[in-house]
């Protein structure tokens, strides 16, 4: 069958992802392969100290996204789509669209990239014996209630910003159970019961007399639901008046778990690493964690297995403000490079540098890093005096920080909680250079790192393939149908820890430790 064919009999499946800087939608045919995407760039402001997205940029960065997919897949096979197989929707996790009974929305859009719920999070947190990051939905709601704002008397729901778009589409009020994994703690497939019960009895201390299970939105597992497309969705979507209403919708699912799936990582002791201007790594727990740590977040994969999620502000932004320096200074020389280029000798020489870096230790905080104990950012990097120091080792030194925080999140379920991985798949910009970033990786982690030719599609695909398990899953468990169905020829590269590069690694997290007192201080 023909791309053409399969479009005209809805052998296609569509994922829209919204992510902080770009909305993207790609579509994949019936062996899962993406056939055309489709994008929006927007920014997120900072209003009245509040990071937020209008209404507004919401709804024209949807229609604008869709109609470049549309574009895209009429010029490539001269047919304007009317329908799908599926769709689905994702967007950044966590948040607070808080809306009456008119479902008006009643405050500014709070994203997760606020840090305004301190109070909320560590009571909560407390209450539960659970850690309850500030960006959780179920922090900002509680943080507003401690505030008395205006607009709590009014609150009718709340909800995410992938469950708002999905309920603009479908009418149906609902989230997949990762997403709503940062809304509220998960167990067994719905929100925790004997955290409800806790919350409900404190809410009403404070006066708050609203159901908080009739507040959240529902929770759906990955395949269920009969969520479709309604007249008015399609309008919305698609104002030209061609997308045809009934399309089937998968529950909509956060970034977390798209991630999950476009790396094929929701099995029990798989993980990956997304890293790009932030680091985060998931991993797929056997059992739940025996404690609870401020460092850690416990999600579920798109089919409710629970999750520990390290979550790092800062990756690759420190080190590509290096490798500008190093492209002025090739400019300078009357040598330009193409940045291309520039990542590739950069990353590649490094590789010669000393395991620990030769007493070269960078910090690449350009904001706050939890993790790291850090509250504010200042990039900085110190040396010994009587180190190797050189290109390849600051080099390396940088490529180590970009995950330094991370490794020392994950050493907490590696040390603390005896955590085991069988298998952990890198995706993102920081991997680009093959084999460089990788290495290090799974040298600092002590773990075999893959990485796939198609996770750059990123976590659109990744909605795109939970929207193809809804149409062709029949029943078959999620994991199965990802090992089986997609990921069966996927080509990927795997390298294993070298051992005097983990001995390397190790002190270079030594020193990094020694020297965060300087960190700290500087950031002052």
């Amino acid at each position: 069958m023909t791309i053409q064919e399969k479009i005209r009999n809805n052998k296609t499946y569509l994922g829209i992802e919204f992510g902080s800087t770009r909305i993207k939608a790609v579509l994949i045919d019936d062996t899962f392969a993406p056939i055309a995407a489709g994008s929006h760039d927007w920014e997120n402001r900072y209003e009245n100290g509040i990071w937020t997205y209008s209404l507004e940029d919401i709804i024209v960065g949807l229609q604008d996204c869709y109609a470049a997919l549309a574009a895209d897949v009429k010029e490539r096979y001269g047919i304007t789509p009317e329908s799908y197989g599926a769709m689905g929707i994702s967007g950044m996790m966590h948040g607070y669209m808080a809306f009456d009974e008119n479902d008006e929305l009643l405050v500014p859009f709070r994203t997760w990239r606020n840090t305004i719920t301190e109070q909320a999070a560590a009571e909560l947190s407390e209450l539960f014996k659970f850690n309850i990051p500030q960006r959780w939905s179920i922090a900002h709601l509680y943080q507003a209630i401690l505030n008395k704002e205006e607009h709590i008397s009014q609150i009718s729901h709340i909800n995410t910003l992938a469950g708002y778009i999905h309920y603009r589409l479908t009418g149906e009020r609902c989230v997949g159970v990762g997403e709503a994994s940062g809304i509220f703690p998960i167990e067994n497939g719905s929100y925790d019961p004997k955290y409800m019960e806790k919350l409900a009895a404190l809410l009403k201390e404070k006066n708050f007399d609203k159901d908080i299970k009739e507040i959240l939105p529902a929770v759906l597992s990955a395949g269920e639901g009969n969520a479709v497309l309604t007249e008015k969705g399609a309008r919305l979507l698609d104002p030209t008046g061609t997308l045809k209403a009934g399309i089937l919708l998968c529950p909509p699912e956060g970034d977390a778990g798209t991630g999950m799936v476009a790396t094929n990582s929701v099995l029990p002791q798989t993980g990956n690493v997304s890293a790009g201007t932030s680091i985060f790594a998931m991993l797929v727990l056997s059992k739940p964690l025996s404690g609870y740590y401020p460092e850690i977040d416990v999600v579920t994969t798109p089919d409710g297995s629970p999750v520990a999620m390290v979550h790092c502000n800062n990756c690759c932004s420190e080190l590509d403000a290096w490798v500008n320096v190093f492209g002025e200074f090739a400019r300078l020389s009357g040598n330009p490079m193409d940045k291309s280029q520039l990542y590739e000798i950069l990353y590649k020489n490094s590789l010669n540098g000393d395991p620990d870096c030769g007493g070269t230790v960078a910090y690449n905080f350009l904001s706050g890093e939890p993790v790291a104990g850090a509250e504010n950012g200042r990039p900085m990097y110190f040396r010994t005096p009587d180190g190797n120091f050189g290109l390849a080792n600051f080099f390396r030194a940088q490529l180590y920080s970009s995950m330094a925080a991370l490794k020392m999140g994950m050493d907490i379920l590696f040390e603390n909680e005896k955590v085991t991985v069988q298998r952990i798949t890198g995706h993102g910009g920081l991997f680009k250079v093959r084999g460089v970033a990788q290495q290090f990786l799974a040298d600092g982690l002590n773990s075999a790192v893959s990485v796939m030719n198609t996770a750059g599609e990123g976590g659109a695909w990744g909605m795109a393939i939970l929207a193809a398990y809804s149409a062709l899953g029949n029943g078959k468990a999620l994991p199965k149908f990802l090992e089986t169905e997609v990921f069966s020829s996927m080509e990927s590269t795997t390298v294993h820890p070298d051992k005097k590069g983990a001995a390397g690694f190790a002190a270079f997290i030594e020193n990094y430790k020694k020297g965060l007192a300087a960190e700290y201080a500087a950031a002052k």
